[in-house]
This record gives C-alpha cells, sequence and structure tokens, in this order.
C-alpha cells in the first residue's frame, strides 16, 4: 500500500471536483493536506473537504489563493510552511475553462485561462523547488527531497476546436513539466503530470447527466465507463509515493483510453 505518513501535501483547487478527489485521497493515504480555494467565495466549499478529512482521521488546513497572483502564491506557501513546517507534495490542480470559438476569444478569455492553468503551475512550482532544495532529502520521509504532480489533460494531446485557449495551456503544462523534471530530477525532486480524460464533476454534469449525452460520450471512451474523481485521486497518491520513485517527467493518462483515439476503431 502507498504511504504518504509524516508527509504534508498542497493541493491547489482543492475544494471541488478533481482538487477535492485528489486531497481525500491523499489524505486517506496519510498526507496532512493544505487545501487551496481561489476566493471568499469557496471558502465554504473549501473547509467543507477539511472537515471530510477531519472526520476521517486525517489533518489538514486551508489556504485562500489565486494561483496566478505571484504575491498570493508566495504568501500561501509561506503560511503553509510556517503552520507545517514543510511541504513535501504540491498537486497542481487549479484550473478554469473559458470556452469561445477562436475568431470570438477575447484577449481576457486568453490571459485568464493562460494566467490560472499554466502561470498558476509556473508559480506554484517554483515556490515548491525552492522549498524541496533547502530541505533536501530526508529518508524518513520520503525517498525523493519533494513531487510535484501537474494536472494536466488528454488535450495536453487531443486538439480542442472551440477550447484554444484550454488546449495551449495544457500543451503547456506538458512542457513545463518535463523540462522541470529534466532540472531537477538530480536533486531527487520528482516532477509527473496526470493527464484525466471525461470526469464526472460538477463542472461537466451538462456533458453526462443525462442518457443521451452519457451515450455520446462514452463513444469517445473504449473502457466505456466515465470516471469518477477518485480515480485521479488513486494515481495521485501512487505518483506522490515512494512506489514510484523510479517515475519521472511522465504525464499519466487516466482517461479509459479516450487518447487511443477510438474514432478509427473500426478504420484499419
Amino acid at each position: 500500500m502507498a504511504t504518504l505518513h509524516n508527509q504534508v501535501a498542497m493541493v491547489t483547487g482543492a475544494d471541488r471536483g478533481i482538487g477535492e478527489g485528489v486531497a481525500l485521497a491523499l489524505a486517506a493515504a496519510g498526507a496532512t493536506v493544505i487545501i487551496n480555494h481561489s476566493s471568499a467565495k469557496s471558502k465554504d466549499t473549501a473547509t467543507a473537504v477539511l472537515q471530510k478529512i477531519i472526520a476521517a482521521g486525517g489533518k489538514g488546513s486551508v489556504e485562500q489563493c489565486d494561483v496566478s497572483k505571484e504575491e498570493e502564491v508566495q504568501r500561501m506557501f509561506a503560511s503553509s510552511i510556517a503552520q507545517h513546517g514543510t511541504i513535501d507534495i504540491l498537486v497542481s490542480n487549479a484550473g478554469l475553462q473559458q470556452d469561445a470559438p477562436f475568431t470570438e476569444m477575447t484577449l481576457e478569455q486568453w490571459n485568464k485561462v493562460i494566467g490560472v492553468n499554466l502561470t498558476g503551475q509556473f508559480l506554484c512550482a517554483r515556490e515548491a523547488i525552492k522549498e524541496f532544495l533547502k530541505r533536501g532529502v530526508q529518508p524518513q520521509r520520503s525517498a525523493a527531497a519533494g513531487k510535484i504532480i501537474c494536472m494536466s489533460s488528454v488535450h495536453e494531446l487531443i486538439p480542442w476546436a472551440g477550447h484554444a485557449n484550454y488546449a495551449a495551456s495544457k500543451g503547456g503544462i506538458k512542457m513545463l513539466m518535463q523540462t522541470l523534471s529534466q532540472e531537477f530530477a538530480p536533486q531527487k525532486i520528482r516532477i509527473n503530470s496526470i493527464a484525466p480524460g471525461a470526469i464526472k464533476t460538477d463542472i461537466n454534469k451538462e456533458a453526462w447527466d443525462t442518457p443521451e449525452a452519457a451515450e455520446k460520450l462514452l463513444g469517445l471512451i473504449p473502457y466505456q465507463r466515465i470516471g469518477e474523481t477518485s480515480d485521479i485521486g488513486k494515481a495521485a497518491v501512487w505518483l506522490a509515493s515512494d512506489e514510484s520513485d523510479y517515475v519521472n517527467g511522465i504525464t499519466l493518462f487516466v482517461d479509459g483510453g479516450m487518447t487511443l483515439f477510438p474514432g478509427f476503431s473500426s478504420n484499419g
């Protein structure tokens, strides 16, 4: 069993959806979990996630921060390290969509998505890596000095018309992750990505909440089920644990086979 006992994990965008699923899974594996949320409006949902963790016998805290803002990210890391002593694991999950046909997409929509989805990962990874380098490897905690899991998407690989800003941000995450992994693996810092496929969350509820919508979506998924947030949580626990200590610079697709391009299955 993968264990994260004596480790501290920060999960951005952890007040709902995939972030919540990851936070709950890391806590169940023994980590103390810092639940990041973006604004005062999401404080209650973030607190509810923390209450679930505590009720199950886990530990954690809540931190408000817009990950696209440098000063807020720096403040969040300083506050978290002061409270918990250090950070061992960063799961950069915070992300959003602002979709539009390309010729109608505004600069504001482009900048907002790139700012949260990609710049936010840069800012959080930079602060985490500084802490990992300062602390170094402590074998009683982990074989690695620190672990970063970048939350990507199947759309780092699959183009997505009408979602140019989102797809570009996820493609950027892939190269950011691989470049950082190449740079910091010699310092025993492991950096990888998880790329979810179709996962049941409130944000994409219209894509799976009716039989008609679900049937259409399943046409894209060879494994013939829609993913749950717990599927991503289990993958995150493995990547954050010493069970995956020799895994560096990979994207783990958790997608039921969506990246197998099932539209070609009968056109061989």
